[in-house]
C-alpha cells in the first residue's frame, strides 16, 4: 500500500441525498459483514485506522480529497447501524458541532436503558473527554476540534474520530484512536493523524517528553503562584514576551485562579491535569513555559502526523490509483459481503456496485 499526503481542504455544504443514502446503505451493509466475519474488535481495529478510513470513504463514493469525508463517512455510518446497535454490540456517540458536545448525553442513554454497564458507562464518557482535551490542550498544532465521533462496544473496546479545522489555511486535519493500541493517553496515544501539512507545534503528548509532563505537573501543585506569576514577569522584562509556545498575553488574574483551584483539586497525574474544569490551552502553554524556565524542561515540536490515503485519485493526484490495492480491496468486500447475513437481492445490488470501481 503506497503512502502519501493529500489535501483535506475545507468543504462547506453537505452530500447531496442521493449519495448519502446510498453511502447509508453501502456503510451499513460493509460494516454489518466486517463484524459478522472478522467480530466487532476488528471493526473498530479497522475504522480507527486513518488509511483505512480513508480508503471506506472512496470506496463509498465521496471525495477523496475533502475534509468531508470524515463527517459524511461517520453520518453515514451512524445512520445506517442505528437499528443495529443492540444487535451488534456497538455504539455510537458524537458527531459534528453539537453533537460532539452531545457525546457524554449518547452514552448516558444506553447506561439507562441497561445495555451498558454503568461503571463502564462512566469510563467511556471520560475516555471520550481525556482525548477531546488532548487534542486541544496536549497537542497544540492550531487545528480547532469541531468534530468528535465515539465508537465502542458492549466490551469497553472504543476508537475515536475526531477532525480541526484551521480556517486561515482552510485545511482540516482528523485524529484518530484506538483502546486497543493505546498505552498511554498522554505519551503518543494516537493510531494516526492525517494532514496534508506538518507544522511545529507544541506537543506535550510527546513520549520523549515524560519529565516534562511531570514538571509541569509539579509547577500546577506545588509551585506558589506568586513564585510562578513572578517567572513570567521577567521573562516579560527580559525579552520579547511572545515565546514560540505562547501567542497571547496571558491573563493574570485568571491564571492565577486556576492554579489555586488545581492545588484545591490535585491532580494525581498529567490525565487529570488536563481534565480539570477550565483549563485550556492558554493555561498549558503558560504551565509549559514556566517548567521551561525553572526546570529547563525540554518542549516538543514535532508533529506527530502521518497520512490516509489508500488507493489515489482518478486525476492522479496525489498519485495514480494503485489498481492492485483497489482489487485487493475490492475482493474483500466481496468477500465480506458473500458471507455476511443479508438478503440475496441487497447483497447483489452491493456487487454490482462494487464491481463498478
Amino acid at each position: 500500500m503506497k503512502r502519501s499526503y493529500a489535501d483535506l481542504p475545507l468543504h462547506r455544504g453537505k452530500a447531496p441525498k442521493w449519495l448519502f443514502d446510498r453511502m447509508v446503505k453501502l456503510a451499513r451493509e460493509i460494516s454489518l459483514s466486517i463484524i459478522y466475519i472478522f467480530g466487532e474488535e476488528e471493526f473498530l481495529n479497522r475504522i480507527s485506522d486513518p488509511f483505512w478510513f480513508q480508503a471506506f470513504g472512496c470506496v463509498l463514493g465521496f471525495d477523496w480529497h475533502s475534509s468531508g469525508v470524515t463527517t459524511t463517512v461517520t453520518g453515514a455510518l451512524k445512520e445506517g447501524l442505528k437499528d443495529e446497535e443492540k444487535n451488534i454490540g456497538i455504539f455510537f456517540a458524537g458527531g459534528k458541532g453539537k453533537r460532539a458536545i452531545n457525546t457524554p448525553n449518547d452514552i448516558e442513554s444506553w447506561i439507562e436503558n441497561g445495555i451498558i454497564d454503568f461503571n463502564l458507562g462512566e469510563s467511556l464518557k471520560r475516555y471520550s473527554r481525556l482525548t477531546a482535551k488532548v487534542d486541544t490542550v496536549g497537542l497544540q498544532d492550531g487545528f480547532s476540534i469541531y468534530h468528535h465521533f465515539f465508537i465502542y462496544s458492549k466490551n469497553g473496546i472504543w476508537a475515536v474520530i475526531e477532525q480541526g479545522m484551521n480556517e486561515k489555511m482552510k485545511l482540516a486535519r482528523r485524529y484518530h484512536w484506538f483502546s486497543k493500541e493505546l498505552k498511554s493517553f498522554v505519551s503518543d496515544p494516537h493510531k494516526g493523524i492525517a494532514s496534508e501539512i506538518k507544522i511545529n507545534p507544541l506537543n506535550l503528548v510527546d513520549s520523549k517528553i515524560g519529565k516534562t509532563r511531570s514538571d509541569i505537573l509539579l509547577v500546577s501543585k506545588e509551585i506558589k503562584n506568586e513564585e510562578a506569576l513572578k517567572v513570567l514577569d521577567d521573562r516579560k522584562l527580559k525579552m520579547n514576551f511572545h515565546h514560540p509556545i505562547f501567542n497571547e498575553d496571558y491573563d493574570e488574574k485568571r491564571l492565577n485562579n486556576l492554579m489555586s483551584k488545581i492545588k484545591d483539586y490535585k491532580p494525581k497525574n498529567f490525565e487529570e491535569l488536563i481534565l480539570t474544569e477550565g483549563f485550556g490551552e492558554k493555561s498549558m502553554r503558560a504551565l509549559a513555559l514556566i517548567s521551561n524556565l525553572i526546570f529547563g524542561s525540554e518542549l516538543s515540536f514535532k508533529d506527530p502526523v502521518t497520512f490516509s490515503f489508500a488507493h489515489g485519485g482518478k486525476d492522479g493526484y496525489p498519485y495514480p490509483v494503485d489498481k492492485k490495492t483497489y482489487d485487493k480491496s475490492i475482493e474483500i468486500l466481496k468477500y465480506a459481503v458473500e458471507k455476511a447475513k443479508i438478503k440475496d437481492l441487497d447483497k447483489l445490488k452491493i456487487l454490482n456496485t462494487l464491481s463498478n470501481f
